[in-house]
């Protein structure tokens, strides 16, 4: 059957309008570690997906997943030992401040139990979030989406504009003005919120602005601003769901960036395909929540997820991950920025660990964001073999994010094929 043929049937079996990557969707049917195969066999480096972190099909994950699968799998109203085992480790991968885990199915879920912990536990409502962020889908939570982009917003939410130097919000400014500038921003949203009766409950950063662009946050805003927050009486969530589980190099982005949280939500790599997320917190905060909900999900705090995300953490353990992600990425980051010198539609480059943004920006001396390069970057890419795409508040950062398994080989060969796509573009004016 043709890709055309698919798309059609596609279109009529989910509804027409559900996004596809690439100028040519690229059609898949097999995974193996880093790489992702089409109908035809052809191979590509996935430099994208974060759900698969420790590769896909993962023979050690498959194997607990079986296991598991035809040994037992129930709702969490019975006694396991595996999902308390795992929720302890979890919890035990924090800091002493994390004592307990709520366990679900998405990011989405996640975030909106941290939502309705952190207002039960204030009793109060209003949530700060930066002005460029996701953090899931549902009703409640899409309310944070991109409010630069909506600013009509609701009462319970306000944004603050997203920390950076690349961009800043007081140009010419020196990084410690640029901290202050940016913290009275945050002061300013937390008053609102007192003022309009909503009061301040919390505020909600992804520990490393992952949909933000990745950008460079200036020095001290994230512990400044979790300091602040807890002076106003607010609780600080940290959305670890493409921070979290090594990707910077460390475990968590908090511990990157600074960010001191109350509540960490996790998602997308804990299961390694298998849908499974978390909010975690300390045992007051879970157990408020609990009692005044009594929350339960059929499918979560399940055997099957328990030996699934074990697995996963067994995983990056014994495989030393979070040393290959320092190594690697550093390498890849550093041959990245070296580029710069050599194609000025470059802007910018950063990020931490396997997870990178190349900013693309148009030649007028203004860093004019250069949508339209970026997708024609991530098409050759592609069409070379190498699987990226376009993200940021912009769209215009080429967002490299490959599973954690990825190596040095692998970032060679990318190095390339990104050589061969800028003298392409170049040759072609």
């Amino acid at each position: 059957m043709s890709d055309q043929a698919l798309i059609a049937r596609r279109n009529a079996a989910m509804g027409a309008g559900a996004p596809l990557f690439y100028n040519k969707p690229l059609h898949l049917v097999r995974g193996e570690g880093v790489y992702l195969f089409d109908p035809a066999g052809r191979r590509y480096v996935d430099m994208y997906n974060n759900v698969p972190c420790v590769g896909h099909a993962n023979p050690f994950v498959v194997a607990a997943m079986v296991k598991a699968q035809s040994t037992l799998n129930v709702h969490s109203r019975y006694l396991h030992e595996g999902i308390v085992t795992f929720c302890e480790r979890l919890a035990g991968l924090h800091g002493p401040e994390i004592e307990s885990v709520i366990v679900s199915c998405s990011g989405t879920e996640a975030i909106e139990v941290a939502l309705r912990m952190t207002r039960m536990a204030t009793g109060k409502n209003g949530i700060i979030c930066s002005d460029g962020t996701y953090h899931g889908n549902s009703e409640a939570v899409s309310k944070l989406t991109r409010l630069s982009l909506n600013q009509d917003g609701t009462p319970e939410v306000r944004s603050i504009p997203f920390p950076e130097t690349y961009r800043p919000i007081t140009p010419g400014a020196s990084e410690a003005d640029l901290t202050e500038a940016y913290l009275a921003r945050l002061a300013a949203a937390i008053e609102a919120l007192e003022r309009n009766g909503q009061g301040f409950a919390g505020l909600i950063l992804c520990s490393i602005l992952a949909n933000e662009g990745l950008p460079n946050i200036p020095a001290g805003f994230m512990q400044r601003a979790s300091d602040m927050v807890h002076a106003a009486g607010g609780l600080v969530i940290a959305d670890e769901v493409q921070a979290g589980y090594a990707r910077t190099g460390t475990f968590w982005g908090y511990k990157v960036s600074g960010l001191k949280p109350d509540i960490v939500v996790t998602g997308k790599p804990m299961g390694n395909g298998l849908p499974l997320a978390a909010t975690a917190a300390s045992r007051a905060l879970v157990e408020t929540f609990r009692a005044k909900t009594r929350y339960f999900n059929t499918f979560a705090s399940s055997p099957l997820q328990a030996a699934v995300g074990t697995a996963v953490l067994d995983y990056i353990e014994h495989e030393n991950l979070c040393e290959s992600v320092t190594r690697v990425g550093a390498n890849l980051k550093a041959a990245l920025t070296a580029r710069m010198a050599k194609w000025d539609a470059i802007g910018d480059v950063r990020g931490e660990g396997l997870f990178i943004g190349l900013e693309m920006i148009k030649p007028d001396g203004n860093k004019t964001p250069d949508v339209d390069l970026t997708i024609d970057v991530v098409n050759r890419l592609k069409d070379k073999g190498f699987l990226t795409s376009n993200a940021g508040i912009f769209r215009n950062t080429v967002k490299i994010r490959p599973p954690l398994v990825f190596q040095q080989e692998h970032a060679d060969a990318f190095l390339v094929a990104f050589d061969e796509v800028v003298a392409e573009i170049r040759a072609h004016g």
